[in-house]
């Protein structure tokens, strides 16, 4: 062509190694691929799924090393196995695969974002009823480690925990440090179990929440940590312990557990996952 290649044709194929065309769409794909295994990478990390997922990685190149090398039998072996493998991915990492879709449906929603809903009055009023009930919260636990008063205060934000409300006694109650206190008191009715905070309420308290069974936790944690770590793999919650023993502060997210913190890290944690919910 004496007007040269057409603008589709040079947009798409960039560059050249030997025999090997680079496109646009191979830079796109290469760039996706890595994204997706860092997300999965982040869903999974701290866990039990990891070391699982590490083996699937290691079988998935041994199937493409064996089928290069003609190895006929030893390859069909490890194809059949990565058949099936699908089915029970999706029952051995249930939570992690929950947490994933969770994480699209947030960024994803359309009736909570916008530029309108950033810039509204009553974005402006949410925002200071926001820090009123962060600071009751922070300094409800803050008083509550003075006095080494067991606690476990969940703060969900994309979904309400409504299977786990159930398991409670439900308050509907507005979001105020003494309340909080009161609820873990040790001769309160309502003080063995987690509170549930959602939609700017304090739910339910004395609720039951799912273990984790991840075998890498410290062994001196009790069941309220391993509750808080439990419940945060199956959603994107923020869960807040006082320890009973110690009254040391730790929270966790995304089955990530981080102890001994105080009061000051604990409020920049929750005004961070605060921010990110306002914003998608």
């Amino acid at each position: 062509d004496i007007f040269g290649p057409k603008p589709t044709t040079a947009l798409i194929a960039l560059f050249q190694i030997g025999f090997l065309d680079i496109r646009l769409l191979d830079l796109l794909d290469i760039f996706l691929v890595g994204l997706l295994l860092y997300q999965l990478y982040r869903l999974v990390r701290g866990s039990l799924a990891f070391n699982i997922f590490i083996g699937i990685i290691i079988v998935y190149l041994a199937a493409l090393v064996v089928r290069s090398a003609n190895m006929t039998l030893f390859s069909g072996i490890l194809d059949q196995f990565l058949g099936v493998g699908v089915i029970a991915l999706l029952i051995v990492f249930q939570p992690e695969v929950r947490r994933f879709l969770l994480y699209v449906g947030r960024t994803g929603r359309l009736g909570k974002g916008g530029l309108w809903r950033r810039f509204s009055v009553k974005k402006w009023r949410q925002t200071s009823e926001t820090e009123r009930e962060i600071n009751a919260i922070v300094r409800a636990i803050d008083n509550l480690s003075r006095t080494s008063t067991g606690a476990l205060v969940i703060v969900a934000f994309t979904s309400r925990l409504q299977f786990v409300v159930n398991t409670g006694v439900q308050l509907d109650a507005r979001i105020s440090g003494s309340l909080l206190e009161s609820i873990f008191y040790k001769n309160s009715p309502l003080h063995d179990g987690a509170v549930i905070i959602a939609d700017h309420q304090i739910l339910a308290a004395k609720c039951v929440l799912p273990v984790t069974e991840n075998p890498d936790l410290p062994r001196h944690l009790g069941m309220r940590h391993r509750a808080a770590v439990g419940i945060t793999e199956h959603s994107d919650a923020l869960a807040i312990i006082v320890s009973e023993e110690r009254g040391d502060i730790s929270f966790a997210h995304e089955g990530v557990l981080v102890e001994d913190v105080d009061s000051v890290r604990l409020k920049a944690k929750v005004y961070e996952l605060y921010e990110q919910d306002a914003a998608s």
